[in-house]
């Protein structure tokens, strides 16, 4: 009766195991689905990326945690201040601020990109009277396109007298004297350590050098004599 009993059997699951996925894998196919996203927008939005491109270098100036995505009051007058969309007769620096006030939400204080544009166009009725709205926006556009913060205000370094007194070498005294030459360059370990001088000169000589090239010019003019006597 045992033999006679059929032994169930687990279907064999011929399927191959799957492998891990690989997570740097993973990562670069998300960042190239990514990419293509990101040049698929770029490309429909080509033609304003110049000054999109402006916006965020303009919104990023002078704040490590800027995103670029929004621009304070400050960086939006030195946007206007630097790309010459105050002119100081139609546009003043009281009108930047009346506009960036407008356009910002009553709780904000930033702006985003399509309210940066918003204040342009009003702007550009007052920077370009004689042109057409359409006209304007586009020319107070080129303005700013391609435009970076201009860096200025550079720290000077302040000279005053004691600060001069305390660096002028040839008012040194004692051993700090004798770490600089009388140029002023220091002498390095010369001027740090008691070098000893086996030149054979007694310290503080001041015409070490000079015994050969005046016995050399002593028989020069010995010679001289002796040719002199001979001839005559």
């Amino acid at each position: 009766m045992a033999d006679n009993k059929v032994k169930s059997t687990k279907p064999v699951n011929k399927t191959p195991p799957k492998s891990p996925s690989d997570p740097t894998k993973d990562r670069a196919a998300k960042r190239l689905s990514y990419d293509s996203n990101s040049s698929h927008e770029g490309a429909m939005a080509g033609e304003l990326s110049a000054l999109e491109e402006a916006f965020r270098k303009f919104a990023i100036h002078g704040d490590t945690r800027a995103t670029g995505k929004e621009m304070h009051g400050k960086n939006w007058s030195k946007l206007c201040k630097d790309c010459h969309v105050i002119d100081g007769k139609n546009v003043t620096v009281t009108d930047v601020d009346i506009v960036f006030s407008k356009i910002k939400g009553k709780s904000s204080r930033t702006i985003t990109f399509e309210q940066f544009k918003e204040a342009l166009q009003e702007l550009s009725k007052k920077r370009f009277k004689d042109k057409s709205d359409e006209e304007a926006v586009q020319e107070i556009y080129k303005l700013i396109e391609g435009k970076a913060p201009i860096i200025s205000g550079v720290t000077k370094a302040i000279s005053s007298p004691t600060v001069s007194r305390l660096t002028d070498t040839s008012k040194f005294t004692g051993s700090h004297k004798e770490r600089f030459d009388p140029s002023g360059k220091g002498k390095g370990k010369a001027g740090r350590e008691d070098l000893v001088d086996s030149s054979g000169y007694v310290s503080g000589y001041k015409h070490a050098g000079t015994y050969d090239h005046k016995v050399q010019g002593s028989n020069m003019v010995l010679t001289g004599w002796i040719w002199m006597e001979l001839l005559y």
